[in-house]
Formats: C-alpha cells, sequence, structure tokens
C-alpha cells in the first residue's frame, strides 16, 4: 500500500471536469502544472453523467480525463459518487428518500438526498463502486479511493426504524436493560416489546435523552457500515491503492470519526472556518489537532496517542492525515463570504501542514459557472488564471514544493480529552442551559492554549497517554467506570488533569450520577458541587484574580481541594470557584465556570508550568504561532505571523521558503511565515 508520508506534500482539489467541456480540459491541466498541482479529486458528484440510466454506463469521458491528469503528471483519488444519487434512483425508489423528525419526506434536487439504512440505496451504491473499480482499479493515475463524501446524513423512515431496532438489540441484549440504560420508568415510556421502538420522531415535549443519544450511535454505525462495504469492494479489486472518506466536522454530525479512524487509511478532513477576524486561525489549529488525534487511530490500527505526537508508531514516525478540503481564498461565514486577505491562504495551509497534514486539498479547482455552490471559492476563479486568486494559489504550490523534507510527529506534551458522544449528550434541549456545548468547551480550552503558546494535542477517552504531562478535560459529560478509572490512573501515577464544569456529571447512558457532581470524578478532584449556576448569555460572575466568568458557575465544596480562585460577589461571593487537589503522585485542577479568554490563558499556562511544560517558543511575540515538528535529531519550526506587523523571532536554522540561513533571529514580514529546518543544538536554542 502507498505510505502517504513518502513523497511530495499533496497539493490540488476537487476537479469537476464533467462541468466544463472537453475543450477546457487541457487547459486545466496545464495550469495545474503552473500552480505544482499534483492531486485531484476526481467524481465526487459524478454519478448522474457516470450512470444516466440504470446499469448504463459512460465511462469514455472518465478515461479521457484520467489519461490526460496522468500524462501532466497528475495523480487522482478517485471518488465514488454515492452522495448524490441521480434523479433516475429517486423516482425509482420514493422509499429511499431522507425523512425528517418530524415524518417530511424529502425531494429530490440537492446532493444528500437518499437513507444510508434502505437496502435499496445500499445495493445500488455498491454496484457504481463496483463499476468504478472494474475498469479503473489499476489505472496509473489512481492513488487514492475516495469513498463518497461527507457522510452525516440521517433519516427517520421505516427502514431507519427497523434498523434501529436491530442495532439496539444488538448493544443493549435486552428489553430490561434498554428501559434501565433510557430510565423510561418517566414518563411512563417503559417498552415491553421491540417492535414499540421507533427513531425519536418529533414528539409532544422533550425526547427521552438516552434514546437520542443511542441514535447517534446508531447512525455511526451505520454511515461507517456503508463506508466499509464500498472500501472491502474496492480493496479487492487492487491492495495496493488506499481508501478513505472525508470527514466533515461540526456537532451536529452523527459521526463518531475517533472511532472510524481505525477503518480508513488515511485520515482525511474537510474544514471551513467560521469566523472572519482571528478565530480562523484558531479554528484551523483546533482542526488540525483533531485530525491528528484521529490520524494515530488510523496509523496504528488502535487507540492510540503518546507524546510528540507519535502514536505509538515507530519513533520519528508521523501519523498520515491530510486536509481534503476548505476553501482557498474564502471564509465562508453565515450570511456571507469574507475575501482572504493576501497570505492568509498561504498561513492556513502551512498550520495545517504544521500539525501533520501531508498537504492541503481544496474545494474545489476551478470555480462553475452555475449550480448551488457556483459562488465558492476555487483555485482558478471566475476571473481565470489572470487573477490575484489564482496568482496565490501558485504562491501555495510553490511553498509546499519546498516543504517535501518535513517528516515528523509535532511536539506536544498537552492533550485535551474530545468525545463524540458527550457532545451529542449535550444537545439535548432538556439541560439547564442552552449554551452548554462540549465542542465549545474543547474549543476554549483549545484556544487558551494556542494564544499561550502550547500546541496541544486530541485523544479520547481510554487512549493511552502516559506521555503527557498535562491532560485537559473540557465538558466530558459522560464517563463510564472505565473512563473515571483510566483518569484515576493517570493522575495517580504523576499526570496533571485540569477538568472543567460539566465533566463526570453522568454516566455513558446520559443518566446523572447521583451524590454531587461531578459524580464519577468528586474523590479525584476533591470537589463536591451541590448546586449549578447556570449564567445568561450576556452574565458574568466576577471572580478574585480580576477575571470573569460566564455560562456556568457552582457551590462547590471542598473534599480535599485547595482554592486556587474564589468566586468575588454576589450569591457565591469568596467560595471556590477554581481548585486544585494532590491526588497520588499527580495533580487535579477543576474549573467551576468558563474563563474569559485571557483569565483562561494565565491558568492553562500555570497548569502546564506546574506539569513540567513550556510554550513551544517562549520568545515567540504575541500573534506569532510557533508549531515544531520533529524526526529524530532533525526538527522543523514552523512560525506563521497573524499580524499585521513585521516581527522578529530569535531562532537559527534554513529558511525554506526563501533557501536563506537564519543566524540569530528570523523576521517575519507582516501576515508572513517562515519554516526553518533546525538541528538539534539549534532547536534548544529556539526555545524547545
Amino acid at each position: 500500500m502507498v505510505m502517504w508520508t513518502d513523497g511530495p506534500l499533496c497539493y490540488g482539489g476537487d476537479y469537476n471536469p464533467e462541468q466544463w467541456p472537453a475543450s477546457v480540459w487541457a487547459e486545466d491541466v496545464a495550469l495545474m502544472r503552473r500552480a505544482r498541482v499534483n492531486l485531484v479529486t476526481v467524481g465526487v458528484f459524478a454519478w448522474s453523467r457516470l450512470e444516466p440510466t440504470p446499469g448504463r454506463y459512460t465511462f469514455d469521458w472518465l478515461d479521457r480525463v484520467l489519461d490526460l491528469l496522468h500524462a501532466g503528471g497528475v495523480r487522482v483519488a478517485l471518488a465514488t459518487p454515492t452522495a448524490a444519487p441521480p434523479p433516475w434512483f429517486s423516482l425509482a425508489h420514493p422509499g429511499a428518500l431522507p425523512v425528517t423528525a418530524d415524518g417530511v419526506r424529502l425531494h429530490h434536487g440537492s446532493r444528500d438526498t437518499y437513507c444510508a439504512a434502505t437496502p435499496a440505496y445500499r445495493q445500488v451504491a455498491l454496484r457504481i463502486a463496483a463499476a468504478l473499480a472494474d475498469r479503473y482499479a489499476h489505472h496509473p493515475a489512481l492513488a487514492l479511493w475516495h469513498v463518497h463524501n461527507e457522510y452525516g446524513t440521517t433519516c427517520h423512515c421505516e427502514h431507519t426504524a427497523r434498523a434501529f431496532r436491530q442495532w439496539l438489540a444488538a448493544r443493549h441484549g435486552d428489553l430490561a436493560t434498554l428501559n434501565d440504560a433510557w430510565v423510561t420508568a418517566f414518563w411512563s415510556q417503559h417498552y415491553s416489546d421491540w417492535a414499540q421502538i421507533s427513531t425519536p420522531r418529533a414528539t409532544q415535549y422533550l425526547a427521552n435523552p438516552g434514546q437520542l443519544l443511542d441514535f447517534r450511535r446508531f447512525w455511526s454505525d451505520t454511515l461507517l457500515a456503508a463506508y466499509a462495504e464500498q472500501r472491502d469492494l474496492l480493496r479487492a479489486a487492487n491492495p495496493a491503492v488506499p481508501i478513505t472518506t472525508n470527514y466533515v466536522l461540526g456537532d451536529w454530525v452523527p459521526v463518531d470519526h475517533a472511532r472510524w479512524a481505525t477503518e480508513v487509511d488515511l485520515v482525511a478532513v474537510d474544514h471551513y472556518p467560521s469566523a472572519v477576524d482571528g478565530g480562523a486561525e484558531e479554528q484551523t489549529a483546533l482542526a488540525a489537532d483533531l485530525a491528528r488525534g484521529w490520524a494515530r487511530r488510523a496509523a496504528t490500527g488502535q487507540p492510540a496517542a503518546v507524546a510528540s505526537g507519535t502514536g505509538g508508531m515507530p519513533p520519528g514516525a508521523a501519523p498520515a492525515w491530510l486536509l481534503m478540503e476548505t476553501a482557498p481564498h474564502q471564509i465562508h461565514t453565515a450570511g456571507r463570504m469574507h475575501t482572504k486577505e493576501p497570505g492568509r491562504l498561504l498561513r492556513h495551509a502551512l498550520a495545517h501542514v504544521a500539525r501533520g497534514s501531508h498537504g492541503a486539498m481544496f474545494f474545489q479547482w476551478r470555480a462553475p459557472t452555475g449550480g448551488a455552490e457556483r459562488f465558492h471559492g476555487a483555485l482558478v476563479p471566475h476571473a481565470g488564471p489572470d487573477s490575484r486568486a489564482f496568482r496565490d494559489s501558485v504562491q501555495l504550490g510553490t511553498a509546499l514544493s519546498r516543504l517535501a523534507e518535513v517528516s515528523g510527529g509535532v511536539e506536544s506534551s498537552v492533550a485535551l480529552v474530545v468525545d463524540a458522544a458527550s457532545g451529542w449528550a449535550l444537545r439535548h434541549p432538556g439541560l439547564p442551559s442552552t449554551l452548554l456545548d462540549h465542542h465549545q468547551e474543547v474549543a476554549a480550552a483549545h484556544r487558551a492554549l494556542w494564544r499561550a503558546g502550547y500546541a496541544g494535542d486530541t485523544v479520547s477517552p481510554g487512549d493511552p497517554v502516559d506521555g503527557y504531562r498535562l491532560l485537559v478535560l473540557p465538558a466530558l459529560y459522560l464517563v463510564s467506570d472505565a473512563t473515571a478509572g483510566w483518569l484515576r490512573a493517570y493522575v495517580h501515577g504523576g499526570g496533571h488533569l485540569l477538568a472543567t464544569y460539566l465533566s463526570g456529571v453522568a454516566d455513558e447512558h446520559a443518566r446523572v450520577r447521583l451524590g454531587g457532581y461531578p459524580g464519577a470524578l468528586r474523590d479525584l478532584l476533591g470537589v463536591r458541587v451541590e448546586e449549578f449556576h447556570p449564567l445568561a448569555a450576556d452574565a458574568h460572575a466576577r471572580l478574585d484574580n480580576g477575571g470573569t466568568g460566564r455560562i456556568w458557575a457552582e457551590t462547590l465544596r471542598l473534599t480535599g481541594a485547595d482554592t486556587i480562585v474564589s468566586y468575588a460577589g454576589g450569591v457565591l461571593d469568596a467560595m471556590p470557584a477554581v481548585t486544585r487537589h494532590r491526588y497520588g503522585a499527580g495533580t487535579a485542577w477543576y474549573v467551576s465556570t468558563r474563563p474569559d479568554d485571557t483569565t483562561y490563558r494565565r491558568l492553562l499556562d500555570t497548569a502546564a508550568r506546574t506539569a513540567g511544560i513550556a510554550p513551544v517558543c517562549p520568545a515567540a511575540p504575541e500573534g506569532v504561532e510557533a508549531v515544531r515538528r520533529r524526526n529524530g535529531n532533525a526538527s522543523w519550526l514552523f512560525l506563521l505571523n497573524h499580524t499585521d506587523r513585521e516581527q522578529r523571532v530569535p531562532a537559527r536554522g534554513t529558511e525554506l521558503l526563501s533557501a536563506t540561513t537564519v543566524r540569530q533571529a528570523v523576521v517575519l514580514p507582516p501576515n508572513g511565515v517562515a519554516v526553518l529546518r533546525e538541528t538539534r543544538v539549534e532547536s534548544a536554542a529556539a526555545g524547545g
């Protein structure tokens, strides 16, 4: 199988030749060569062109495209087009169209108009995948199979209800166990027959939280089964070609990407920042760190995470992942598209490479003249190659070609625990506040570390964490007995833990643990919460260190911990807000509110330094992001200037983008970047 860490960094994006006359294809390949594009994804939404009527295939145009790309030195990630069934399928199988929770059946006219639990859809999806495999499995342009696109579609049809009941029977075994897990004694929901259970459809008031949580888990497993069917078929056709699918990020997605990671040969993510200001850079860093965490599982075939981002792999190896999609020249915000400023495309792409991506891919290659996403950003914009946007695309291709030597893992001694199920459980409308969000708490903690200059890995509950000195637990709402034991063992053995509010409150079935919050972790944290005080969206709780807290506050009693920060004023005046507890050979911190960004940054910086961790590059000025990758004695320091001012960073080595020697310091232009090859001694001098 192809090793994705061998060879040049990938650069390219979604290529849709079916949207253009054949006369444009040769120009496309010429422009790709000019921009140093070396990989394109083909066929993602081409099902109706590949199979215009059931069982009749028109591959002649795709033959020509793949041959042209191969002749031009461009490799292909060939997609199965199963995310957009053609009109004939929807007409022939109306029962396979998705049904909303309100019982409304959706109609053809967009993408994702299918139910993945219906046998008819799964059969035709396998059929088109098999036809592609038979024809192209050994084509010389084929570098990667790209299955489907952004799995995440759900449905509430009768096919889904039957499949859900079968899944529940396999998970819980019998109705008595299910009734106990879902606490169906509440509101007379006790089930005496499997046939009584349906999907969590729209109902009079609040749906059962256990049912909603299991429905998310069911869809993750169902979509994974649909992916695995195609993957196994493609692998049988040519085992040497790696296979992946592109993860779409967002807490609305019913996919546990950490669980999926062992099923792909290459973790591939689509990331579209939503913030226009510096938040886009923070979101980029978090998305990349999430991808790297999932990639460790893909690389080892099992959950794994240790220091330096190697995840149990051979020393110096890097988990393979790829930024499969992002918008090149725009940031898509709510209600408008923001044009990226000069230099931002390069900085965003290199931020992903700094965190382990084997290149940068974009949606899309050429902006279309029509269709729903006709104004979506593209490497070749509507203005054509004579444009600032395309010149920036060429600049990025040149930069990536100069970084082929970069390898190894990302240096990090801090890890954040991320859990899809906790995110799903906190979406239930019956919680004490509508502001509760596991993924937002992960983002807040990651942002504080990012601003303080620390590189952070991401892990899942139960992963090996022996190499990390600090573990951050942002609103890990669901904590099983096994996860609680995992955390106790980590801290007792000398680890440092920082847990936030809502961690350990419920078990894996979303049942609240009794005896006071945070139920599963009271002994570890040395605190007992008797009451919580949800805050209004515009309210703040004052802290005695000059900071403030948002969203949440608690009546906190000490049972062994020491007070570090107290509330100031109001009903919680002088009561503990942040605590620290010695547990075995380690230390456990507890944060009972969401601190403002400055306070959170100081707090995590203190916790990190207490754990013996220093920032990646302590001398880096405010607004300069520093990430180091290391492979044995070789290291590479990425410096990204997110300010509109020139910045000077003490460092020594060879700057790869300009091929210049840096003896004392690198000078970053406004919004500029630098990548330095360091020696072992030089790395230490630069703050390693």
